[in-house]
């Protein structure tokens, strides 16, 4: 740890040795903070460190320090650029300096110091004005304590008392001493780690923008990649995975590496990343249009977990305008392995190690090797408590798991007997499309309080219509509204028993949880 004054930061910022990368956000701060930092330098209240690091290798892309253009460097000295502190540097720099001009007029620049203003602990006596709002006789500007010619000229008419106080503010922010962090490095993945830990701190960070930096040609945006493969996406429901920055770099990083952590890919070279970025698009791709096919699943929203897309993608992935085909033994093991992953919860704990496993076992399946890609959960058997136990609460990883198992059924609605368009239904994923099959109020009613009346086995593809239809009629009511001829289809798609309509939920719930569990086993075997 050492010091750095604030001529210093400016001295540093004006030959170029200071720079910001592009991975670092803009300037956000607005006047008021910038002026309340100006208070806290002023009564030496500390205002956290600055993280430089400093390397000889320039980023190909940088960001102007706020409003300031930077001046290129003296390529025999090194570059500090800022891993933490931008909007401290560019409040500090844009306020005490004087030889540059800012390309665009910004308020911020011009903070003065009050010296009418009643010194107090609490209160700040610095403000952020416009010129025309900054009266002369109660207002001084700043970047004139670092420029010796315009301060002699601000202070010539002064009151000799003012003019003392003013020289005392002036002694006080040029002793005023900046703790400063160097990292001094040009080992890329050091300096990621860094930028992960501060992240997990708090502070706003992008990966994907460091990576962009330092690794991507003129020609190849990553950022923009992605946004266009957010749009292509879109018409088959999975727009949101193109937004997902942290998914998709996990996606590249197992494809391209073979490792799940993301910032393997800081060790490659830009030419290798862009040469086989097809390869995970097209694993991207063919992994959305199996779940599509294989399981029904019609947007990110319906996957219990979004990860299974970081081995599908490996598994999908191939060169050019090619894809990979699969057989039928491979398909099977594939569903076997989500259907236990999604059923054990398996991503839940230790997430990173799991999918480095599949990764690894995945990749196995594709080359035609032995692989315990369909063991990797230990065997095991669903009870029927599973369904009776657990509540349907949206957005849950259960229960999107059991959505999925009843959609595998292609249950009918329950007024017309016509199969249910699962892709309509599960695009637009909400709760309006399930309720219960036993309504609470008659559960109420009758004072049949056995088991929870949100339970799992208490749900099934339900409608509004349906379920305005039902409304609270118990199901030995409801069920002469149903098509006489397909009550039994209708029953067997929803994975549903005929003690339904006995109006015995008790029964009724211990039957359909074993039904539920049966099918789960069926899945996961």
């Amino acid at each position: 740890m050492s010091d750095i004054f604030i001529s210093q930061v400016i001295e540093k910022v004006l030959s170029g040795q200071i720079r910001i990368p592009t991975f670092q956000r803009g300037f956000v701060w607005d006047a008021d903070k910038v002026a309340v930092l100006m208070d806290s330098l002023y009564k030496s209240y500390p205002i956290g460190s600055l993280l430089f690091w400093r390397t000889r290798s320039r980023l190909r892309f940088e960001r102007d320090l706020g409003p300031f253009r930077l001046p290129d460097v003296d390529p025999d000295y090194p570059i500090d650029y800022v891993l933490d502190g931008q909007q401290r540097i560019t409040s500090i720099f844009g306020v005490f300096q004087s030889q540059v001009d800012a390309f665009s007029q910004e308020v911020w620049t011009n903070v003065y110091f009050d010296y009418r203003a009643n010194t107090n602990a609490q209160e700040s006596q610095f403000a952020a004005l416009d010129e025309s709002e900054a009266d002369p006789n109660r207002y001084f500007l700043l970047r004139n304590f670092f420029n010796t010619v315009a301060y002699r000229r601000a202070t010539t008419s002064l009151e000799d008392e003012i003019l003392e106080l003013l020289d005392k503010v002036q002694d006080v922010f040029r002793q005023t001493r900046i703790p400063i962090q160097m990292l001094s490095t040009d080992d890329k993945t050091i300096v990621a780690i860094v930028f992960e830990r501060i992240n997990r701190q708090g502070i706003e960070l992008d990966t994907l923008q460091l990576l962009s930096a330092w690794t991507w040609s003129e020609e190849f945006d990553l950022q923009r990649k992605f946004e266009d493969l957010s749009l292509e996406l879109e018409p088959f429901g999975f727009k949101d995975v193109g937004q997902d920055q942290d998914l998709l770099l996990r996606c590249c990083s197992a494809v391209l590496t073979g490792n799940v952590k993301t910032d393997t890919l800081i060790n490659l070279n830009g030419a290798v990343v862009r040469d086989r970025f097809q390869e995970m698009v097209n694993g991207l791709k063919g992994a959305i249009d199996f779940l599509r096919d294989n399981l029904r699943i019609f947007s990110l929203d319906n996957l219990p977990y979004s990860n299974f897309l970081v081995p599908l993608s490996v598994f999908f992935s191939s060169t050019g305008n090619s894809q990979f085909r699969y057989s039928d033994f491979q398909r099977r093991l594939i569903l076997k392995w989500f259907w236990r992953t999604c059923f054990s919860r398996r991503y839940n704990s230790q997430p990173i190690k799991s999918m480095q496993s599949d990764i690894e076992e995945i990749s196995k399946l594709k080359l035609g090797q032995a692989s315990n890609l369909a063991t990797i959960s230990d065997a095991f058997e669903l009870q029927p408590s599973f369904f009776k136990d657990n509540k349907f609460r949206s957005n849950t990883v259960i229960t999107k798991t059991f959505i999925l198992l009843l959609a595998q059924k292609n249950p009918c609605s329950f007024v017309t007997g016509s199969p249910i368009s699962l892709r309509e239904v599960l695009k637009e994923y909400n709760r309006n499309q399930f309720h219960h099959m036993y309504p609470r109020a008659f559960l109420r009613s009758t004072n049949q309080d056995s088991y929870d009346d949100s339970c799992l086995a208490n749900f099934c593809f339900l409608s509004t219509s349906d379920n305005n239809m039902i409304s609270n009629s118990p199901p030995s009511l409801y069920k002469s509204a149903m098509p006489n001829s397909s009550i039994n289809e209708i029953l067997e798609h929803a994975i549903c028993p005929t003690s339904l309509f006995d109006d015995d939920f008790r029964v009724f719930v211990d039957k359909r949880s074993e039904l539920l569990a049966a099918e789960a086993n069926r899945l996961v075997q």
